[in-house]
């Protein structure tokens, strides 16, 4: 008996691993099933935890509260992590238009539960509370505790409401987004398209026949040109071979080029005339498009490389290859000189073989390198995200200060470590797997201790006479006002369903729901639209709970 009480009762880091490992492990097993054709997933951990709390089951609340933050800071830094390269691309590309769709719902569901307090009995700050566990945001209920506590209003019944409509608040929003794919969105509305604004490359055959450019080099007619492009190979007197930025364009001569697909008409009045052929076939044999030369697939695996540019390494003037295309992730980016190369990136080698194995070892094509994971980026990307997490922003007419909390700062540091790392030499490359395996761990953390901290007293206030009153309340701010904005942007804004689903879990701060969308939808559409609206709108939520209560009561 002292073994069980040892392994199950008795507080001590021990006891605490195996509870919340069983809860976690237990909690994903039932996630795989499904009701109705859904299932919520890793979801389940969450109530797995609330069940073990009602039944008796607890943590040390120091270990408890420092498993549930690491898992939390875990997986919002890796997510970072992932969407960071394409993050400011996204802002360019319909971000401002997302964290405006972000910050509406976060009003909406506001003026929803101050409208609320007028027609039911419910306080407005037991109302806020409620707010705070409809919209899963836990930094705005550290700000609604504090600003009553500053007023002399006791603040522990608005905690117990956001722990009763916090699971009706990670469930509900998962609910809203299947009933609009259900009802509202075809399958063939649902894209696995990128949503970084990426111009995929194009490779176009022409015929120098532009007087204005005979016995030029090839480096002044590019200065002249508004377009990027990268000629691969040049054919003169039925010769071929790898041109270099001194090479002049005769007439009669023929050019196989690498440029963007709206580029290829300015580029057809720049050289003269356009070959019928198309090269932009999968199933066309590089290798055997002349004798001499080859096409091959390098990796970048030399840690030298992270962050050099193209242009910088002079592979063409020093070994006589050209580079056409770079594929990062999947995705194919135009060779410009400018392009910044990252760990993984596979480019595309053309030239003489002996000259292609000279620079074989330069770039390192050693895959195996790449399995190695690249702990230090992650290490370091928390600490800073933690400090800026804590930094107070103060405004004016609101005594206490607001801050970033465990959940911004990681996640908006994941962001600039992930886009800008690879420039300051930092390695910030890890496989897919090894990103999907940190944040499905932090995650898991993050929903059983947050499980058994809200079941110790949660099936007790559900069934006090007020509480199936806040859960329907809860439910109502939840799912109506995400259901009336996500249409919103559906129908009358036309953005795709992805983007949508991950604005609308971004803006109610539910990393759950994200991870139901992620496993349901192809591409990272939902994971860029949530880093994306995430940081604006946690943070707003947080500054206007604290400006209702000090403006209205």
């Amino acid at each position: 008996m002292n073994f069980i009480d040892t392994l199950f009762v008795n507080h001590s880091a021990l006891q605490a691993i195996i509870v919340i490992s069983l809860c976690c492990a237990l909690g994903l097993a039932l996630g795989k099933i499904k009701i109705a054709g859904v299932s919520l997933g890793v979801t389940f951990v969450f109530f797995v935890g609330i069940l073990a709390g009602h039944f008796g089951l607890s943590v040390d609340s120091d270990m408890l509260h420092y498993a549930q933050n690491f898992g939390l800071v875990l997986f919002v830094y890796e997510l970072g992590i992932q969407v960071g390269p394409g993050f400011f691309s996204s802002l360019a590309n319909g971000g401002i238009k997302l964290n405006m769709l972000g910050l509406l719902l976060a009003l909406l569901t506001l003026a929803t539960a101050i409208i609320l307090t007028h027609i039911t009995p419910v306080s407005l700050p037991d109302m806020m509370g409620l707010f705070c566990g409809a919209t899963t945001n836990t930094p705005a209920l550290g700000g609604v505790q504090q600003t009553l506590d500053q007023i002399g209003i006791p603040s522990s019944t608005p905690a117990l409401g956001c722990a009763v409509t916090y699971p009706l608040g990670v469930v509900g929003v998962i609910l809203a987004i299947i009933f609009m794919r259900k009802i509202f969105v075809r399958q063939n509305e649902i894209t696995d398209a990128p949503i970084h604004n990426i111009p995929k490359p194009a490779i176009t055959e022409f015929d120098i026949a532009n007087p204005g450019i005979y016995g030029k080099k090839i480096s002044d007619v590019a200065k002249v040109s508004n377009t990027h492009f990268v000629i691969s190979r040049i054919w003169h007197n039925g010769e071929v071979s790898i041109p270099t930025s001194d090479t002049t364009l005769n007439q009669g001569d023929r050019v196989l080029v690498v440029s963007t697909p709206e580029d290829v008409n300015s580029l057809l009045i720049l050289f003269g005339e356009q070959e019928n052929k198309d090269w932009n076939t999968a199933d066309i044999d590089w290798n055997s498009v002349d004798r001499c030369l080859i096409s091959r697939k390098l990796i970048v695996t030399h840690p030298k490389l992270n962050g050099k540019t193209l242009g910088s390494l002079r592979l063409r003037n020093l070994y006589g290859i050209n580079i056409s295309r770079v594929y990062r992730n999947g995705v194919p980016l135009l060779a410009t000189p400018d392009l910044r190369l990252l760990l993984g990136d596979r480019i595309v080698v053309v030239g003489e073989e002996s000259a292609i194995n000279k620079i074989e070892p330069i770039l390192g094509n050693a895959s195996k390198v790449l399995d190695e994971p690249n702990l230090v980026a992650v290490f370091i990307g928390i600490v800073l995200g933690v400090a800026l997490g804590s930094i107070p922003f103060r405004f004016p007419g609101i005594s206490s200060a607001v801050c970033l909390g465990l959940a911004g700062g990681p996640i908006i540091m994941g962001i600039l470590v992930g886009t800008f790392g690879p420039r300051l030499r930092l390695i910030t490359y890890t496989t897919t797997s090894a990103n999907l395996m940190l944040r499905a761990i932090g995650l898991a953390l993050y929903l059983a201790c947050l499980g058994i901290d809200s079941g110790q007293h949660f099936f007790e206030t559900v069934f006090r006479s007020e509480g199936l009153l806040w859960i329907g309340l809860g439910a109502f701010l939840t799912v109506v006002p995400t259901v009336i904005l996500g249409l919103f942007a559906l129908k009358l804004l036309k953005i795709d369903y992805g983007t949508v689903c991950g604005m609308l879990c971004g803006s109610m701060a539910n990393p759950m729901a994200l991870d139901y969308a992620n496993t349901t939808l192809p591409g990272d559409r939902p994971s860029i639209a949530y880093a994306t609206v995430y940081p604006l709108s946690m943070f707003a939520r947080v500054i206007l709970v604290q400006i209702v209560i000090l403006l209205l009561l």
